[in-house]
Parts: structure tokens; C-alpha cells; sequence
């Protein structure tokens, strides 16, 4: 082909190479983002469920701008604005001693009469830190409403020994499960009873570059 007659086939060459290159490109700046804000969302919630293990307490407004710290990288701020969430849990297997310290009196057979939330797991602390609308936890909450509602303390978040015992409303529902616990013929097999567990939950409004990454939230759990 003469020169003259090639003239702009490089630029034709080009277009046709950004119609794919483009794409790629933007895909791998969206893919990349999103796994950054993912690794730090796993991070806030790995560091916040260490130090809530370990008694530090997020109801006092010191450890809460402590740990807003640490997730001001994903938007994490202590007067409920924002762009993230973190919920903290202390849930606990009621087991036939916590019924009977609650008052509940034992069958011929050692099984406590009537106690509601027996061999079930039940919140004993509740405390959420940033944005809470972004997301709910996987355990759910305590019922704060209706005829027997459970009390948490609007401090400390703290619930009764007796609401954890004797309300239904209290228990835990663990949306996937616990991983932790292996009940066999009515017996905790998997943890010593009356065990408690303290989980961290952290959640973020996703990174959105449609159609390379959706705005799904992030979210990130952990539990000592």
C-alpha cells in the first residue's frame, strides 16, 4: 500500500485498540478500589473486635474517637454520620446455671422449668459506632419495642442478666449460623457453656463504577 494511501490507518488502529483497552482500564482502577476499601473494612473490623474482646469499652466517647481513628480512612465518625458503621456484640449461651441464677427451678431430669431463652444465645451488650443506617447486623437486635420489650442501657448498651434469661425478644438469630457452636442432643459440644462471644461488624456504602464494580455495601465481620 502506498504511503499516501496509508495515511490514518494508525488512528483507526488506535480506536478500534480503545474500544477494549478503555474498558480494561477502568475496570482494573474499579476492581482495585474495591478491593482496597474491602481490605480496609476487614482491617477496622478485625482491629475493633480485638480490643472489644479484650474489655476495652466502646460506650465511653475516648475509646469510641479511638476507633473512629482507626476507620477515618473509610468515613468511620462517632456522632452517627459519616460513611460507615461499626456494631459491636457480646452475645452468651444461656445455659441451665444462668436459668437458675434468673430464679427458674430444675425438673426431675436437672432441666430448667420454663426458662424462654434456654440453650439459646442471647445479647448481652450492644454498641454501635458511625452511620447505623447503612447496614443492620447479621445477628440482629435486641427488641426494643412492643409489650415486653428488651431494655438497653442508652449508655453502655448493656442488658439485663434477667431480659438476657427470660426475654424472647433478647435472642440472637445468626443469619448464617454460628460457626462456633455444635449443639448435640441439647448440649454445647463445640464451646464450654455459658461461653461469650464479642463480634465486631463493620459495613461501608461500596465503591460504584458501574458496570466494574456495583455499589454493594462491604461488610466485614469478626468474632473472638
Amino acid at each position: 500500500m502506498k504511503r499516501k494511501k496509508r495515511q490514518g490507518v494508525a488512528i483507526v488502529e488506535f480506536s478500534f485498540a480503545m474500544v477494549v483497552m478503555i474498558p480494561l482500564f477502568l475496570g482494573t482502577i474499579g476492581i482495585g478500589l474495591r478491593l482496597i476499601q474491602s481490605l480496609r473494612v476487614a482491617q477496622l473490623s478485625r482491629d475493633a473486635d480485638r480490643m472489644y474482646a479484650r474489655g476495652l469499652d466502646f460506650s465511653q466517647p475516648g475509646n469510641k474517637t479511638t476507633l473512629a481513628s482507626l476507620g477515618a480512612d473509610v468515613g468511620l465518625k462517632t456522632d452517627g454520620t459519616g460513611s460507615a458503621v461499626v456494631v459491636l456484640t457480646t452475645v452468651i449461651y444461656i445455659d441451665k446455671g444462668m436459668c437458675q441464677s434468673a430464679g427458674y427451678s430444675l425438673d426431675g431430669s436437672g432441666n430448667p422449668i420454663g426458662c424462654p431463652n434456654w440453650k439459646k444465645w442471647a445479647f448481652a451488650q450492644r454498641v454501635t459506632i458511625g452511620k447505623s443506617s447503612i447496614r443492620t447486623s447479621n445477628l440482629g437486635s435486641p427488641i426494643t419495642t412492643g409489650p415486653n420489650p428488651v431494655t438497653v442501657d442508652s449508655t453502655t448498651g448493656k442488658i439485663s442478666t434477667s431480659d438476657q434469661v427470660s426475654n424472647s425478644g433478647d435472642v440472637a438469630n445468626f443469619v448464617s449460623g454460628n460457626p462456633f457452636v455444635n449443639i448435640n442432643n441439647g448440649n454445647l459440644t463445640t464451646l464450654p457453656s455459658g461461653q461469650v462471644l464479642y463480634v465486631a461488624e463493620c459495613a461501608v456504602p461500596g465503591f460504584s463504577m458501574p458496570p466494574f464494580a456495583g455499589a454493594n455495601t462491604v461488610y466485614s465481620f469478626n468474632v473472638f
